[in-house]
């Protein structure tokens, strides 16, 4: 609370995220941090479920993006780091298109090798789209994170996203989520339960990050989203790179968002009004 609200301190960016971080967001005081000068909170994973609540409630930017420990990387081309966004004038237009490769096999022990700065991208891989075919450009405002922290958060006043769509972005959002680890039956389940909670109620376009999280027999990772976010009727663009898989396209929380893909390009483009 006191990194948040001092002015003398720019950002906030935890080396790994926080399995019950939930616990402080009764202790927060959200008037006092609504009416502070804005810090950047950093990270992903665990702290969605400080950063988005933090966005919705007092409409401070919040970054989903690598943690401390990711940032020493260097960043492949067409991406950005968060270090980017965050020393950019406000108004700049961040464009980021994805490298077309991912890490599929391995991590790297950075106590062992703490000089390690170049990611293995080891697979080929680019976004696909999961509801339909043909090219689309989508814009709205941006808003998500992890699905297995935010499902714990449906139906509280910390996860009322339309109550924020219809203040901040009436013409609609662009909702991202990420699953972190759960099988494809979990994500099923909670992504059904986050719908019917309203959570997507004002999408324009959904972008699920990809993910090393297990498959079923009977159910893969996409087809969860599919049948758990099909009835919206919206575009759906999966393996995007805002998620646990390396490398990182960092999102900010309440920036305008249009995001182009075709069968040749793929781009999120951001602007933090």
């Amino acid at each position: 609370m006191s990194m948040l609200t001092d002015p003398g301190i720019r950002a906030v960016v935890p080396p790994w995220g926080g399995e019950t971080a939930i616990d402080l967001l009764p202790l927060l005081d959200w008037d006092r941090l609504r009416d502070a000068e804005p810090t950047w909170l950093v990270g992903f994973s665990d702290m969605s479920t400080i950063i988005t609540p933090l966005t919705l409630l007092t409409g401070m930017a919040t970054v989903h993006g690598n943690n401390l420990m990711d940032t020493p990387y260097r960043v492949p081309e067409g991406l950005l780091s968060w270090l980017d966004i965050a020393a950019a004038p406000r108004g700049h237009r961040y464009s980021q298109t994805p490298p077309n490769r991912y890490r599929a096999t391995g991590w790297d022990d950075y106590r062992a090798h703490p000089e390690v700065r170049e990611y293995t991208l080891d697979t080929p891989g680019r976004w696909t789209r999961l509801d339909g075919e043909g090219d689309l450009a989508v814009e709205g405002r941006l808003i998500g994170g992890c699905i297995e922290m935010l499902c714990n958060l449906t139906g509280t006043t910390y996860l009322d996203v339309p109550a924020f769509a219809q203040a901040e972005s009436p013409e609609g959002l662009l909702v991202y989520v990420e699953a972190g680890g759960d099988d494809a039956f979990a994500i099923c389940r909670n992504l059904h339960g986050m719908r019917l909670a309203g959570f997507f109620d004002t999408a324009n376009a959904i972008l699920v990050a990809r993910t090393s999280a297990p498959g079923a027999d009977s159910l893969t990772q996409h087809q969860a989203v599919l049948d758990a976010l099909g009835p919206l009727n919206v575009p759906i663009i999966a393996d995007v790179e805002c998620g646990h898989v390396p490398p990182y396209l960092p999102i900010v929380n309440g920036a305008r968002g249009r995001v182009v893909h075709t069968s040749t390009r793929s781009e999120l483009i951001q602007i933090l009004d």
